[in-house]
């Protein structure tokens, strides 16, 4: 069963799920099997994150629209992964830097390093940014 997860930073309005959503259905995955986050990728703490990672099972496959979308944070998504390959659930990234990943091949699972260190990367480019803006 294929299953996906949407996220936006922010949760005023200002940013929409519509995208990745059409995406993940084109796809394939059932509009029903969809879970949906309004905060940033930083944060562990995602209540929908955590109801998608309870609803999936051996043989099911997280799909996500980018890499950035699961989370920012390398340790975060490493462990997440890694929980994954030990339930026997596949990750599939469907476009942007990480579209290449597929945590079933030793190549996928080398792919994903790389681009969860560039996605922590970014993340830490835009809290820099904001930083120094505000100063």
């Amino acid at each position: 069963m294929l299953v996906g997860y949407v996220r936006v930073s922010k949760a005023d309005g200002s940013q929409t799920t519509d995208l990745q959503c059409d995406a993940l259905l084109a796809a394939g995955v059932d509009p029903e099997a969809v879970y949906e986050d309004r905060a940033s990728g930083k944060r562990d703490d995602r209540p929908e994150l955590a109801a998608c990672l309870k609803a999936l099972r051996n043989g099911d496959t997280l799909v996500v629209w980018k890499l950035d979308r699961l989370g920012r944070d390398l340790r975060h998504l490493v462990n997440i992964v890694h929980d994954l390959t030990e339930r026997g659930i596949g990750l599939k990234v469907l476009t942007g830097q990480g579209a290449a990943i597929d945590t079933t091949t030793a190549s996928g699972k080398l792919v994903f390093g790389i681009f969860a260190a560039l996605a922590e990367f970014e993340r830490e480019l835009i809290r820099e940014l904001h930083w120094t803006s505000s100063r």
